[in-house]
């Protein structure tokens, strides 16, 4: 699976996340995942839920239906983000990259 993939109810996405960082970002792919830094630290659900909130205003979906479908307690995620409203720049072109290979 690709860092990104869009499918008829939203987008998943691979995201390698990078807690504890200097400032929250979208930062681009690493190794077939997007990487994402974030300022929140790695205890207790804080980097998950810090994570989510980030999302929702990336995709301008509400927090409440983003799902953290794997990785809860790992570095390594899989989000499914159900119709976002906005796609950000970097992941749509990571969408079009895909399509471009595939066709």
């Amino acid at each position: 699976m690709n860092a990104v993939e869009q499918t008829e109810k939203g987008i998943r996405l691979r995201i390698f996340l990078q807690p504890k960082a200097s400032k929250d970002q979208l930062v681009g792919l690493h190794d077939n995942e997007l990487k994402i830094t974030l300022t929140a630290p790695p205890i207790d659900g804080q980097a998950n839920a810090y994570l989510v909130k980030f999302l929702s205003k990336l995709f301008k979906v509400p927090k409440s239906s983003i799902i953290i479908e794997k990785g809860e307690l790992n570095r390594h995620k899989q989000i499914f983000i159900p119709a976002p409203k906005i796609i950000p720049e970097q992941v749509l072109a990571l969408l079009d990259k895909k399509n471009a290979l595939n066709s």
